[in-house]
């Protein structure tokens, strides 16, 4: 496998008339002397367009007539009398195809016919439009061809009947993959309004064959490369809701097509790329597979070499940089994946990144640790973590220089595995210079024999091994310092609090737990491929289980504070915390709490979502003091400061059973319930979402239509922008700034927002622990 991601190149029309035309022996055909020119420089696909010109003329002559007026005439009858035969038996002739042979196909990302209109206004356009894709999807099946991109979306009022053709091309052709091709935003956002002239038609006046002679509907008319003439361009500040625009349209696709897992995106880069981090990171959660990269994406530097990033790349044969020809584009993209900070941390031993390779995006069930008994390998796999114990014996050893002066310290292990923990107590032991003995406490007893092992071999007479459940169990003596391990990725989600209840009473009263508390964090998430994974079984409890995952295509949609009077939180807030030892549980005469009621959290979170998103579930995490400031953290924001690339914990991820949008600026309020019975604990959670309101509407220059200057939506995503600069920055549409404690202004006051209005929920999941639950 290689070591870099794919890369791929763009073959036009152009290129394979020069071919044609050319000498292309030993090969039998232009296609297959293109692909291995193109193997040959190291590519690994050519992504070429599946039909020619002729083709769209003869669709044009066939499903366009030129007016309405002339729809009467020989030649318009004589064209819809063949549209007519090709609507029932649709197939292309010889020289409307680039290629004919499955040798040909091998190698090849197939492109649709840009100038389909599946989204056009006019209803016979749109629906001629869906006949020759679907003619060119069985056509591409027929040639093996595994991945076929699609044409974009560029009506925005259309884009439903746009997905529900593509749903229908995943349905007829079970195993094709298809890409649909998205810049990250409409680049048109920056062109300069001016009036639609009264006389123009868009499309050149074209209409469908067969659309009534009254109201002639057309599609709007798309921008070209030619359509920004210099100074046409509008400021580089764009409202969010304008960078929003091409995100939504995609989110309609996808729900539309049911989340599909053969849907999939071909971002392109054209346009230039947004400041703003949170417009880019929402594509970060998405299922791009394809990234189109221009050669004017690069920037020459002194050399004249192409300086820029990223994966189809386009244009590499025009010349556009004076030095390093098309072998040099492709060089760049593999240096900066292999300089990436991300791909280096892959390759270091000891990472997180290291060692979660395979684990990405993939849905694990918790443990259950009082259910079930570890087996050696899962042992090991937690072993592997340096800094966990690392940061284990560093606890242990302050805890016994804190300790004031003793012939004797007790130490107990509580769930002592096969001994790490004893083996780094008795290493801080030994730092310390303290006089201690350790009680190792262990229920499995396949580990038992591990622990046997030992105590006979490395350890001796100052550990002795104790058998059993911590909760049922006796100690010969009080401890001074009980230490554990029984956190889970959320803290208390493998039942550390139920355990730990059990051993508190082998404490003395001013005795050290180790760890002293921990505490339970959630954001609101996004991730249309642990969705699909989460649904994959069809059943209900697939969407209401919390699963341990290492989060790769994924991205947190909360921000820092906002929200109507600057009432949410963080980006990643706080749900709750256990302490340990805790002084206010009523016990019986053994130590024993009489219920598990003590245990029972509650939190109502409340997020600000700064950019659209479509939240499918939360992210869960926890932090744990050990002892004084050493601790344990996988808190994103934290984890580097408190226990960077420590192993042995993923986050948490609670699903969703319906993907609920948030819009820009929008509020999200969570509510989750940790609860109990005497037999089990489990979590139920719920989300409502909010939209502020405001006493007045938006400043005038917040409220401008979007369309273009002809009513397009959407700008052709090949065009070049010629921005000043190569970044865009994204204003927020309603900023939320700090209020003034001086009088508003009149602008200030229509501004203010009087409140919310609530525009969606979730169900409650997992009620009553139906899907999902930890067994005591």
């Amino acid at each position: 496998m290689s070591p870099f991601a794919a890369l791929a190149t763009t073959i036009t029309l152009e290129d394979i008339k020069n071919k044609a035309v050319g000498d292309f022996k030993p090969h039998e055909t232009a296609v297959l002397a293109l692909s291995a020119d193109c193997q040959s420089q190291g590519y690994q696909a050519i992504c070429l367009p599946l039909t020619t010109t002729k083709w769209q003329e003869r669709w044009k002559n066939m499903c366009i007539v030129p007016s309405v007026e002339d729809a009467a005439n020989e030649a318009a009858i004589a064209a819809d009398k063949e549209a007519e035969a090709w609507r029932k038996s649709p197939s292309f002739l010889l020289d409307e195809v680039t290629i004919t042979r499955l040798d040909e196909a091998e190698f090849v990302l197939a492109m649709a016919s840009e100038w389909l209109r599946l989204d056009s206004d006019d209803d016979w356009v749109r629906h001629d439009s869906g006949i020759a894709l679907r003619q060119e999807v069985a056509y591409a099946s027929y040639l093996n061809v595994h991945t076929i991109i699609l044409p974009p979306p560029r009506n925005r009022s259309q884009v439903a009947s746009y997905a529900r053709v593509i749903n229908e091309c995943l349905k007829s052709i079970p195993y094709m993959q298809f890409s649909v091709r998205l810049p990250i935003y409409d680049p048109a956002v920056f062109q300069s309004k001016e009036p639609s002239s009264p006389t123009s038609h868009g499309d050149h006046g074209w209409s469908g064959a067969s659309s009534p002679p009254h109201a002639p509907t057309t599609p709007p008319k798309l921008a070209t490369p030619g359509s920004f003439p210099p100074g046409s361009l509008r400021s580089t500040k764009a409202p969010e809701g304008e960078l929003n625009a091409t995100w939504e349209m995609w989110d309609i696709i996808r729900n539309v097509c049911d989340y599909n897992i053969r849907l999939t995106l071909a971002l392109d880069l054209t346009p230039p790329l947004p400041a703003n981090a949170g417009v880019l990171g929402r594509w970060a959660a998405e299922p791009v597979t394809h990234i189109f990269l221009p050669a004017s994406a690069f920037i020459a530097n002194v050399k004249g070499y192409p300086h820029r990033p990223t994966f189809i790349l386009s244009g590499v044969r025009c010349g556009l940089h004076a030095q390093g020809g098309e072998s040099a584009y492709a060089q760049y993209v593999k240096y900066l994946e292999k300089s990436s900070p991300s791909v280096q941390a892959m390759k270091t031993e000891g990472t997180v990144e290291n060692f979660g390779q395979g684990y990405q995006d993939y849905l694990q069930n918790p443990l259950q640790p009082l259910m079930d008994n570890l087996q050696s390998i899962t042992y090991q796999t937690f072993e592997q973590d340096p800094v966990k114990y690392h940061n284990y014996e560093e606890a242990i050893y302050r805890a016994l220089v804190d300790l004031p002066d003793s012939d004797r310290i007790v130490i107990c292990v509580a769930g002592a595995g096969r001994g790490p923990l004893v083996a780094r107590s008795l290493k801080a032991v030994r730092r310390s210079n303290r006089q201690a003995f350790i009680y190792a406490l262990e229920k499995n007893p396949t580990a038992w024999i591990t622990l046997q092992e030992r105590k006979a071999k490395d350890w001796g007479s100052p550990v002795e091994l104790v058998f059993g459940d911590m909760r049922h169990v006796e100690l010969p003596e009080k401890v001074d310092i009980l230490v554990s391990e029984l956190l889970g990725s959320f803290g208390d989600n493998e039942l550390s609090p139920e355990c730990l209840d059990g051993a508190m009473r082998f404490l003395k009263p001013d005795g050290i737990s180790i760890p002293s508390s921990y505490t339970a964090y959630l954001a609101p998430l996004s991730s249309s491929k642990l969705y699909n994974a989460a649904r994959e079984s069809r059943e209900l409890k697939g969407v209401e289980t919390p699963y341990v995952v290492m989060f790769q295509n994924v991205n947190l949609l909360s921000g820092d504070g906002g929200g109507v009077g600057g009432r949410c939180g963080p980006k990643i807030q706080e749900c709750w915390d256990f302490v340990h030892p805790r002084g206010d549980v009523a016990v019986d005469d053994r130590g024993l709490p009489f219920t598990n009621s003590h245990n029972v959290r509650a939190a109502r979170l409340c997020f600000h979502i700064p950019h659209a998103g479509v939240m499918h579930g939360f992210a869960g995490y926890f932090e744990a003091v050990l002892y004084g400031h050493v601790g344990l953290s996988i808190h994103p924001q934290r984890k580097d400061y408190i226990s960077k690339d420590m192993l042995s914990w993923f986050p948490l991820f609670f699903p969703l059973r319906e993907p609920l949008y948030l819009p820009s600026n929008s509020e999200v309020q969570v509510s989750l319930w940790r609860l109990t019975n005497d037999r089990q604990v489990w979590y139920e959670w719920f989300a409502e979402s909010f939209l502020p309101v405001f006493n007045s509407p938006s400043p005038v220059d917040q409220s401008e239509d979007v369309l273009g200057p002809d009513g397009s939506f959407f700008a052709s995503t090949s065009t070049h922008v010629a921005v000043p600069s190569p970044l865009i920055d994204a204003i927020d549409a309603f900023p939320l700034t700090p209020r003034s404690v001086g009088p508003r202004t009149g602008a200030e006051s229509a501004r203010s927002a009087s409140g919310v209005v609530k525009i969606g929920q979730t169900a409650l999941h997992n009620p009553g622990g139906r899907s999902s639950w930890i067994g005591l």
